[in-house]
């Protein structure tokens, strides 16, 4: 065991408690473990450290609760000056760190005196981020039950940014007794080539991958691309062959697929582009993931950088180091080392039948989750009542363990803590919970039409596509104009005809949180109505904050700047301000957000949205307005019957299937236009 070191001590009341930034670093954030959780269902990510292992290390070696608010430092760290003396620990990657210019060694405790200076320079060899751990933690107001800091959200860690120079900070309580140095054994080893451990799974061969495609995941070195941030690891590799030839209604390429919620860890297929998705990613999206890194290893994440390479390393699910380890067992790659091996199940642990019509699969998502999914790949809003159903009971009934449930078009995400509930112990929950769900078939409930501004075909979407064309691909078949690919895609006859379509249609929320805070991933009821296109191949870096696109046969409003792959018809106003209040003229039938802050999501599962054109500059004063707390939109109460929509469907049998034919020769004719020139292989 380490020696320990006795703090310094409070004197009276007087005593100070702040630290100043002198200078900020490139990318310093506050964070804390295990983050913002709870949230996953309305586009909210966990944030926290991205290296967990150096963060919680670092605030245990200084007596703190591992989760303790810290600094997350990337390439470069901040200079802090102390009012009181303070004990500090740096760990993560290996960085120039000083007090008082006077060099200090990283994962020990140091005693910063009052009126001192530390200083984290940049990044000197392996790695990406460095931690800044004080004693007693830093004193920050929570959002969402967490100080963690995600800057595209533009919350938490009390600014929603970076640190700026002369922002002070305030500490908490210090520890009466400190350690003297994190264990030797217990360091994490940096390099330039990484083995991150998976599990197969949630979507393997043969559904989706072909058998060489899986073998090429787990045997290629993958280089870490230099546009890779918090949001996700960006990989260059050899690209699938895939194992179908498109995605059906989820769109045209073979990585689409109806929208599900993702993992942390995942490795996403954007297209063709493999990414590995971390703690400020999004939640739901429609691309595959063939495996997932366990939860042990995604610290790993926080220090691959651009031109590191590294390998996926299969191991069995149960053999997974626990997450919440900090032992010698989660130093670098001893876990996937000696666990090597795979669970060869193509990471499906289960199939059962619900009826003579709707099997259900429960697939695997790493060592701590397990998506189900609902009937065939098609879309049917009456899987999404079934998941609907299974949703509200596990609400009811709260197993213990269970940390998430995340809705998606046919299939419900449910992460568990492993210690507390496993995953084989979940799927019996799973299971017997089927038995006792209502008859979703008759499903009723509330549905608000939610009436919504629609700036068509709008500038900040237009210069999104034409950054695209510059920074990504200027070959697109989308490129330049989405909207005119819309067309093509779906055998209109001129791009009236597209907006036209937009703006009879009604909107029906499946899911929140498609690309981020409360955005909505919405279907017309009307399937008349319902345009398909397929997503960008590789995605965009930017998008504009509401931008409105479709993808597959879904439509989303971008709740935030980001990345992103719909194709775009416009811009509407926001879906989310934490800042936001309501008017206060507003009248009868005139909805809002929640006066509190905790609650700053617009949408809810099954409401209706409907368009109303306005003019880009219209929609620009509307924005400022909502910006500025002034909140009015307009809805109108109802409920959504799944057994009349049905009735629906029937009476209107005929036309609805013309449509499809016509759609579908334009997407056949699309497709073969892909196939000729080189987009599409078979």
């Amino acid at each position: 065991m380490s020696a320990t070191l006795t703090a310094p001590e409070p004197v009276g009341t007087t005593r100070a408690t702040t630290v100043e930034v002198v200078a900020p670093g490139m990318q310093t954030t506050i964070q804390d473990w295990p983050g913002r959780i709870g949230y996953w269902h309305i586009g909210v990510p966990p944030s926290g450290p991205m290296d967990d292992l150096s963060f919680r290390l670092g605030n245990r070696v200084l007596g703190n609760n591992e989760g303790a608010a810290g600094l997350e430092c990337t390439l470069s760290g901040p200079t802090l000056r102390f009012a009181a003396a303070t004990w500090v620990c740096v760990t993560g990657a290996v960085a120039d760190v000083r007090v008082d210019g006077v060099p200090v060694e990283q994962w020990r405790t140091v005693e910063v005196p009052a009126g001192g200076e530390l200083s984290v320079g940049a990044i000197r060899g392996p790695g990406m981020r460095t931690y800044v751990l004080v004693s007693g933690g830093l004193e920050v107001d929570e959002f969402l039950g967490s100080a963690a800091t995600f800057t595209l959200g533009k919350f938490g860690g009390n600014t929603g940014a970076p640190l700026a120079a002369g922002q002070r900070l305030t500490l908490g309580a210090p520890n009466a007794r400190v350690a003297a140095a994190v264990p030797m054994d217990s360091i994490p080893s940096f390099g330039r080539r990484w083995e991150l451990a998976v599990t197969e799974g949630p979507h393997g061969a043969p559904e989706f991958f072909t058998r060489n495609d899986f073998d090429t995941i787990l045997g290629t070195d993958y280089e870490v691309h230099f546009n890779s941030d918090r949001t996700g690891v960006r990989l260059i590799g050899p690209k699938p062959e895939w194992a179908r030839t498109d995605g059906g209604e989820a769109g045209l390429h073979p990585s689409n697929i109806h929208d599900n919620a993702y993992s942390i860890g995942a490795l996403d297929f954007t297209g063709d582009t493999p990414i590995l998705l971390g703690p400020d990613g999004p939640s739901l999206g429609g691309f595959v993931c063939p495996v997932t890194v366990v939860a042990a290893d995604r610290w790993k994440l926080g220090q691959l950088a651009p031109g590191d390479k590294l390998r996926f390393v299969a191991v069995r699910s149960a053999d997974a180091a626990p997450a919440r380890a900090l032992g010698r067992e989660r130093r670098a790659s001893l876990g996937s080392v000696l666990s090597a091996g795979r669970d060869g199940d193509d990471g499906v642990l289960l199939r059962t039948e619900v009826d003579d019509e709707t099997r259900v699969t429960y697939r695997r998502q790493g060592d701590d989750g397990v998506l189900i999914e609902y009937g065939a790949l098609t879309l049917d809003l009456g899987l999404r009542a079934r998941v609907h159903a299974l949703h509200q009971h596990l609400i009811a009934t709260a197993p213990r363990g269970i940390i998430e449930l995340t809705p998606g078009i046919r299939s419900l995400q449910v992460r568990v803590d492993p210690a507390v509930l496993g995953i084989t112990s979940l799927l019996t929950v799973l299971t017997e919970a089927e038995a006792l769900l209502p008859d979703s078939s008759q499903l009723v409930v509330p549905s608000r039409t939610v009436h919504l501004p629609l700036s068509w075909d709008d500038p900040s979407t237009r210069e999104a596509i034409t950054r695209y064309m510059h920074g990504v691909r200027a070959d697109a078949p989308w490129c330049p104009w989405n909207i005119e690919f819309i067309r093509r895609m779906n055998g209109l006859g001129s791009v009236d005809d597209v907006y036209r379509t937009v703006f009879d249609a009604e909107y029906l929320v499946l899911g929140l949180g498609d690309v981020y805070l409360g955005a909505p991933v919405a279907t017309p009821t009307d399937p008349r109505h319902r345009l398909v296109t397929t997503k960008y191949n590789p995605a965009r870096t930017w998008t504009p904050e509401n931008a409105v696109g479709i993808g597959g046969a879904y439509l989303c409003i971008y709740g935030m700047e980001g990345p992103g792959g719909y194709q775009f018809v416009g811009r509407t106003t926001q879906v989310w301000n934490h800042r936001a209040r309501p008017t206060s003229t507003a009248g009868p039938g005139v909805d809002r957000f929640a006066t509190d802050d905790e609650t700053p999501w617009l949408l809810r599962y099954f409401d209706r949205i409907r368009w109303h054109p306005v003019s880009a500059e219209e929609l620009l004063d509307l924005r400022a307005d909502f910006a500025a707390g002034k909140v009015s939109i307009d809805t109108t109460p109802g409920e959504f019957n799944l057994a009349a929509y049905r009735d629906f469907l029937t009476t209107n049998a005929t036309d609805i299937a013309t449509f499809r034919a016509t759609q579908s020769e334009a997407f056949t004719e699309e497709r073969l236009s892909w196939k000729s020139s080189g987009e599409l292989t078979d």
